[in-house]
């Protein structure tokens, strides 16, 4: 297999760090105070691969994929290496943080400068695999496929091994089909396939004739696309607003070929790459990053925000983890919850109240807060805490605050006097909220008779509150809150809900309220306008039910449809509910704020999403999807030797509920490779401002539930028309490498 790595080395030729990694060396495996173990480690040649010796008996030589990997962490930062090492050894340690469920790996180099080319090395190496276009990671799948049927390493393929190849990469050949390809390549008749043999069988496996089809269309100039065939397919097919100059960027961008680009012509080889980049994606490359007003007041955006932080897994015996926290924060999730309690030695820890769940020190839990807060995002984070401390140590808490987050925590309202509204976002970049029971009103700050010393405000205890209500009722209990963290929440005093016009007669803008799921539902269904009015210049903080003991999520849409900004979810646990959240938060630099539409920010507003008056949110239009082809999709049970995907594709519509809408594909039989469907759905939208699509793979299956292959979720208005490719998740998130989809999008009005 002709696979050298050079894919993989892209732009990393002769450099230092690699060449260390290729080398690689001695590092020390820990896992415990007593398991610490030396283990070699070193880059393959194909940089996609970590290889590391194992002492178990059958697994002598293992590896890792750097696809695999989240993030490489320098230092003590995960809560293995926290535990078990010397905080004299922060300088030598780090840790390989991987996608999905698979342990961290965490690693000590024998002195500070191995490490930091330990980190740097694979640092490199990650960001040159994530920066491959679609189109080079295909190749390099398919290689590496190639690579591993190649079962006695000759660099050539027989039949036997090319059958064992493509069921690699997942589709299921009849025997005459496979003897055809081999056949055909076999141009020397020697019973295996090599060099320039196998160039041909990829070129035939890797032929995508729906594409070569709208090329042929378009190519009028010399068999080629000349600047002004882009010109016109730009215009006509893909609906953009462009001129000549973009035609010739696209060229430039794309095409491979020196004498086509002279001559300003695209080949097909330059159209496929454009079509796997970003200018051909279904996201709108000018939403890519933050491209939204960030000077509103702070309550007119919808923030990413996670209920229960803390737990990696379920609510009643799941390990409660500073990782959780790292983890929602690196997704840019803005708001996060701190379940506080009086620990051991006079430490406050965190922990699920009532249930068995594992506890972590509050002093720890802030300190990776200020390190990974803003790692992905400026925008500020609330910290959102559920108070159940005695004062002593509660002004322990307040102290950690102050001292660890220093001048990022917002400890008085901005500029010199009593404000009317909230800042924004672009004026707390870098900054912290404390969202919490206040002793007095926000006035207090400016005055000079602030004596107010503490007092008992009523506790907020949400994992008490089961559905039934029972344990609520019966505990509406008292708590003393200490001044000094009292005096800490400026912008987020939470306050119990009396209803709508007590709000709008009583409470100040700062003055918020959390609504259990139950209650926000039956609020948003009964009184659509009032709560988006409410909205408007309040904050409203939603959280699921403490029944939901598995940590499963409520859906998120109807509460965005009602202006509702602080929509907590359980991040910890993969669901279409959080795949929804992950698309709203998509666009706008994945920043974790997104500018709500104005008819949810303009008090004139009769928006209501159940009724659908007119007004300026209605904006009929229709939307017409052609699911045409998938590639590349993951074998889902990689251990059976047969399994190969039968594969549908469903579309989504979520928003207000005369939007919502799901049509699905036919299936298709033992492909996973390269299906092909052509089939067309459309759907009548009434308000595109709060519209999401989410595209679903499954692989179908007669006798039980279908199981997820990949989605993918985005709003409608970030949505590009034309032919576009879709990129494929996995359920908990992470971009599955090779696979997509193919489709044709139009969103037209309707006249």
């Amino acid at each position: 297999m002709e696979a050298n790595g050079t894919t993989g080395r892209h732009g990393l030729e002769g450099d230092e760090d690699l060449q260390f990694l290729l080398i690689g060396g001695l590092l020390v495996k820990v896992r415990s105070n007593s398991w610490k173990k030396n283990r070699y480690y070193k880059l393959q040649e194909d940089c996609r691969t970590v290889w590391h010796e194992s002492h178990k008996t059958f697994k002598r030589n293992q590896t890792f994929s750097i696809d695999d990997i989240d993030s490489v962490r320098k230092g003590r930062q995960s809560e293995g290496l926290h535990k078990h090492t010397e905080p004299t050894d922060e300088e030598k340690c780090f840790s390989i943080i991987f996608k999905g469920r698979k342990k961290t790996l965490d690693l000590m180099a024998d002195n500070e400068d191995e490490a930091k080319k330990w980190v740097m090395g694979l640092e490199k190496v990650i960001s040159n695999m994530r920066n491959l276009s679609r189109q080079q990671k295909s190749e390099h799948w398919i290689i590496n496929c190639m690579r591993k049927a190649d079962k006695n390493e000759d660099n050539k393929m027989t039949l036997k091994e090319l059958k064992h190849f493509l069921r690699q990469i997942n589709i299921e050949v009849d025997d005459t089909y496979a003897e055809e390809i081999f056949k055909k390549c076999d141009k020397s008749n020697s019973g295996s396939l090599e060099g320039s043999e196998i160039k041909h069988f990829y070129d035939l496996l890797t032929q995508r004739e729906e594409i070569d089809v709208i090329y042929v269309n378009y190519a009028q100039t010399e068999g080629q696309m000349s600047a002004r065939d882009v010109l016109n397919f730009l215009l006509n097919e893909q609906r953009e607003q462009v001129t000549m100059e973009d035609a010739y960027r696209l060229i430039d961008k794309y095409e491979l070929d020196a004498t086509a680009k002279q001559k300003r012509h695209m080949t097909k080889d330059g159209f496929l790459m454009y079509l796997h980049h970003e200018d051909g994606s279904i996201l709108n490359p000018a939403h890519k990053d933050v491209y939204q007003d960030m000077s509103q007041p702070l309550n007119q955006y919808y923030i990413s925000s996670s209920h229960n932080t803390y737990l990696m897994e379920d609510q009643l015996k799941g390990p409660s983890s500073i990782e959780a926290y790292i983890r929602a924060l690196m997704k840019s999730c803005r708001c996060v919850e701190l379940d506080c309690w009086d620990g051991a030695n006079g430490e406050p820890v965190i922990y699920h109240g009532y249930t068995l769940t594992s506890k972590v020190l509050f002093r720890d839990v802030i300190k990776a807060i200020k390190d990974y807060a803003f790692k992905v995002s400026d925008y500020p984070v609330i910290l959102s805490l559920e108070n159940h401390c005695s004062v002593d140590q509660q002004k322990l808490m307040a102290h950690y605050l102050i001292s660890i987050l220093g001048d990022a925590l917002v400890t008085r309202p901005l500029g010199s006097t009593m404000p009317a509204t909230f800042p924004s976002p672009e004026e707390l970049r870098g900054k912290f909220l404390i969202k919490g029971k206040r002793l007095n009103k926000l006035d207090a700050a400016f005055s000079n008779n602030n004596t107010i010393e503490e007092d008992t405000v009523s506790e907020e205890d949400e994992a008490a509150e089961q559905e039934n209500g029972q344990r609520a009722k019966a505990k509406k209990s008292k708590i003393k809150l200490a001044k000094e963290l009292s005096d800490i929440v400026i912008y987020c005093k939470s306050v119990h809900f009396h209803g709508f016009e007590h709000a709008k007669d009583n409470l100040a803008f700062y003055e918020m309220s959390s609504f259990k799921e139950s209650k926000a539902f039956t609020l948003a269904e009964t009184s659509g306008t009032a709560f988006n009015h409410h909205n408007m210049d309040k904050l409203s903080r939603i959280y699921p039910a403490g029944s939901r003991t598995d940590s499963s999520n409520y859906n998120p849409v109807p509460m965005w449809n009602t202006g509702c900004q602080i929509v907590a979810l359980n991040f910890q646990t993969p669901s279409k509910e959080m795949h929804l959240n992950q698309g709203r938060f998509l666009p706008n630099g994945m920043c974790g704020y997104i500018l709500k539409p104005e008819f949810q920010r303009s008090l004139s507003s009769q928006f209501d999403p159940n009724t659908l008056s007119k007004g300026p949110w209605l904006k009929r239009k229709t939307f017409h999807v052609m699911v045409i082809s998938a590639q590349q999709l993951p074998k889902l049970n990689k251990d059976k030797h047969k399994s190969i995907v039968d594969p549908l594709v469903r579309v989504e519509i979520y928003g207000v509920p005369a939007d919502s809408a799901s049509k699905e594909t036919h299936y298709i039989d033992n492909n996973g490779f390269n299906p092909m469907w052509n089939e067309r759905f459309r759907f009548d939208i009434h308000v595109p401002e709060l519209t999401m699509v989410r595209f679903v793979v499954e692989d179908y299956d007669t006798t039980s539930q279908n199981d997820l292959v990949g989605q993918y979720c985005l709003p409608l208005t970030s949505v590009q028309n034309g032919y576009r490719h879709v990129p494929l998740l996995t359920k908990r998130g992470d971009v599955i490498c090779s696979a997509g989809l193919f489709v044709h999008l139009m969103l037209v009005d309707v006249q």
